[in-house]
């Protein structure tokens, strides 16, 4: 699916209590802060896949949980964020172009916790 992007977005901003933060997807949207760039928005698109393969709902379920587990791992909201498993995918993967074109359904479950 090709997601709706919304440049110049104020939502961003918004929630950049934590750490900055340059982009956010809610499917179908991503909203960006700025202009944005093609890693950031390559980088939301991959989350707009892992949204579509777990029907919203379970994305978010499985994001939350992700990050609350490794809330208690790591006691650094940061961290927790970044070994989120479906943002591992999305770091690792946010400067290849042709990712999304080869990407393998599911790919994040390679992405152990």
């Amino acid at each position: 699916m090709k997601p709706i992007i919304i440049k110049n977005s104020k939502l961003p901003e918004a929630l950049s209590w934590f750490m900055n933060v340059g982009g956010i997807t809610l499917f179908p949207f991503i909203f960006i802060k700025g202009e944005g760039n093609p890693r950031l928005i390559n980088h939301e698109s991959i989350h707009i896949a892992q949204y579509s393969e777990l029907f919203v709902l379970g994305f978010l379920a499985l994001y939350l949980y992700d990050f609350l587990v490794n809330l208690a791992r790591f006691i650094s909201f940061k961290e927790a964020y970044y070994n989120i498993r479906f943002e591992r995918e999305a770091y690792d993967n946010e400067n290849n172009s042709d990712y999304l074109d080869n990407r393998e359904k599911f790919a994040w479950r390679n992405y152990k916790l």
